[in-house]
């Protein structure tokens, strides 16, 4: 597997659970501590590196 890709993969992988985590936050489930407006930050955070992951493994080819 290509590092660029395994790469992708990671950053999609952080950015699912970053998202998981700021919703959770912002409905004030799972004990993280945060306020409805410190739950954005990570919301936001996981955003950018789920699209930037799947932008990465998208973009990227195979070469054989």
């Amino acid at each position: 597997m290509n590092q660029k890709r395994t790469f992708g993969s990671i950053l999609t992988i952080l950015g699912i659970i970053g998202i998981i985590a700021g919703a959770l936050g912002f409905l004030q489930i799972g004990g993280l501590g945060l306020s409805k407006m410190n739950s954005l930050v990570p919301f936001f955070v996981g955003l950018i590196f789920f699209f930037a992951g799947i932008n990465l493994v998208k973009t990227t080819g195979d070469r054989a």
